[in-house]
């Protein structure tokens, strides 16, 4: 396993070592020592998600209020995504920046993000279906969220996916409703950097 720390502290791209055969392959994507060899800290599971998005859904920003926080390790086991994380902690020197990174099923890489950060993915196949472990179950009334579409922040979403279709959005009611980066700033409901 190879981690790469993204431009936002406490992001992190995971590319996994496949062993292939006349069969198909197999891979680790997730080992709890190369992860706290990497980030200098257990991960401590809580629960366990899927998803499955059709081509142009967007989900995201979300994050959950600090403490306890949402940690994410993040793959697609189906189909291809733009992974996103955005630094929404308040007084981080990355305040308001992001990073990406393609999830696959034929590199079958991973993203880590730590407590604090948001999330969000674009599906970029007919069909992309993502598996997440996080460390903390499920709190809708703790749950939040950013308009991924938010132009303060900067995400450059794709415009064609896999199949070669230009992509047009798709949000959730609840994501076309999240307040600007500013408005949830302004509410206060942002995470503090605790760097």
């Amino acid at each position: 396993m190879e981690f790469r720390e993204l431009s936002i502290a406490g992001a992190w791209e995971i590319t996994p070592r496949l062993f292939g055969d006349h069969r198909g392959s197999f891979h680790e994507w997730f080992k709890q020592e190369a992860f706290e060899k990497a980030t200098g800290h257990r991960f401590k599971l809580e629960q366990a998600n899927m998803s499955t998005s059709t081509e142009g859904a967007l989900r995201g920003i979300h994050f959950a209020d600090v403490p306890p926080g949402q940690a994410k390790y993040v793959t697609c086991v189906s189909g291809a995504i733009l992974d996103v994380v955005v630094d929404i902690r308040v007084g981080s020197p990355t305040f308001g920046q992001s990073d990406s990174v393609l999830l696959d099923d034929l590199s079958h890489r991973a993203i880590y993000l730590d407590v604090g950060l948001g999330h969000g993915f674009f599906a970029l196949s007919e069909t992309a279906t993502v598996a997440y472990l996080v460390t903390s179950g499920y709190n809708p009334a703790a749950e939040h969220g950013i308009d991924p579409l938010d132009p303060a922040l900067g995400i450059s979403w794709p415009r064609l996916g896999h199949t070669g279709r230009p992509l047009t959005p798709v949000l959730s009611d609840k994501d076309n409703a999240a307040p600007s980066l500013q408005e949830a700033l302004d509410a206060g409901i942002l995470p503090q950097f605790e760097g």
